[in-house]
């Protein structure tokens, strides 16, 4: 997936995957995913997907501020 985000493109298929957390089982309308992502140019980002009834219904990408990540790592 790739997002234009403050005129910066964040994209799912050049980026590394730093960590990747799910909840629920396949199939599970509450579950959901988020992954972050690191770009060449350590930019960060999450990538997020779920069911119709999880927190993230549609797929989207959120930027993290680098000095936000730590913070997430350990919370997930």
């Amino acid at each position: 997936m790739k997002k234009i985000i403050c005129k910066y493109e964040y994209n799912t298929d050049t980026a590394e995957i730093v960590k990747k957390v799910t909840s629920g089982n396949f199939g599970d309308s509450t579950g959901y995913e988020e992954t972050l992502y690191k770009t060449a140019d350590d930019k960060y980002f999450i990538y997020v997907n779920g069911g119709a009834d999880s927190i993230y219904p549609k797929e989207d990408i959120k930027r993290i501020a680098k000095a936000k990540v730590d913070a997430w790592i350990a919370e997930k």
